[in-house]
């Protein structure tokens, strides 16, 4: 088994046994078993099962969507059982999971059906421990990001919702709007793109931000902890690292530093690429729109 693959899992177990004996501490008892656990217990075992097809055909296609279904599944599950205790809390969390589940999977699973590959895992999936690596982080990745989410609905501590959970509900509507809309424009040019003859999307919220859609996603997780925030205690705050997991995931691991390279490798020389990187934003947006004049690298900010 390889060393790194090795490393990944491990990891990946050893912080979601830790994240569910903190969550288990406000967690309701079902059948004898805190409920928080077994959520993240199905969140692996969800992952691994698909991992055995998807391995055995070589293919992709179905990770990002499983990884989707997993959070609804959940969260479907999580509603049921505690049906009689549902709260308002409890229902806006499950809804916004939901909703923001439901979109990005059907966005990935389009694109990749489109698209017929992607090549973040060409690499991985020959080798099966490489690949079942990536499989587990994914769970890894359900249970860090929803786990606010879950373990405010499985908690005995009803409270009302307060001028933090609104907070935290509009804070995830503008998160899940720039993630939404930034998505569509891409989807949109990508389509265009042989019409238009743009090499490289850096129009509507993308002239704001190189990658607007992370951005969106951070603040939309910021809002879920928001409102999961004020029923949580004791070991359950460590449940609120949810943001920052996204925020490091997306900057550091798997998401900036592979595109801004591919980006390098494709359009470096380019004037307006150049223009457009110099001046534009990697994550934060600014308020200000810059006109990119390529030909001398000079901005006009409008």
């Amino acid at each position: 088994m390889p060393i790194r693959a090795l490393v990944m899992i491990t990891v990946s177990l050893i912080l979601g046994a830790l994240m569910a004996k903190a969550g288990n501490q406000v967690s309701v008892i079902w059948q004898d078993v805190p409920m928080f656990g077994l959520c993240i217990t199905i969140a692996f075992v969800i992952q691994w099962l698909v991992f055995i097809p998807s391995y055995l055909k070589q293919t992709e296609h179905f990770y990002d969507l499983t990884g989707s279904v997993t959070y609804l599944s959940i969260t479907a599950f999580i509603c049921v059982i505690t049906f009689d205790q549902l709260d308002i809390r409890s229902i806006a969390l499950a809804t916004m999971v939901a909703i923001w589940a439901a979109r990005l999977g059907t966005f990935l699973f389009i694109r990749i059906s489109k698209d017929g590959s992607d090549n973040r895992f060409d690499e991985i999936k020959p080798n099966p421990f490489r690949f079942f690596a990536a499989w587990t982080i994914q769970g890894l990745w359900v249970t860090v990001t929803a786990s606010a989410a879950f373990v405010a609905m499985l908690s005995d501590n009803k409270q009302p919702l307060g001028m933090i959970g609104m907070f935290g509900i509009a804070l995830w509507i503008i998160g899940f709007t720039l993630e939404a809309v930034a998505d569509h424009q891409k989807r949109v040019f990508r389509a265009t793109r042989e019409l238009t003859g743009d090499k490289f999307i850096h129009t509507g919220l993308w002239a704001y931000s190189r990658h607007p859609n992370y951005f969106g996603e951070i603040v939309l997780w910021i809002g879920v902890s928001l409102v999961a925030l004020p029923v949580l205690s004791g070991w359950a705050h460590a449940t609120l690292i949810s943001p920052v997991f996204v925020f490091l995931l997306l900057t550091r691991v798997s998401g900036l530093p592979a595109l801004e390279k591919t980006a390098d490798k494709r359009y470096s020389g380019d004037s307006l690429y150049e223009a457009y990187k110099a001046n534009t934003p990697i994550l934060v947006p600014r308020l200000t729109r810059p006109e990119l004049q390529p030909s001398d690298n000079k901005v006009k900010v409008t």
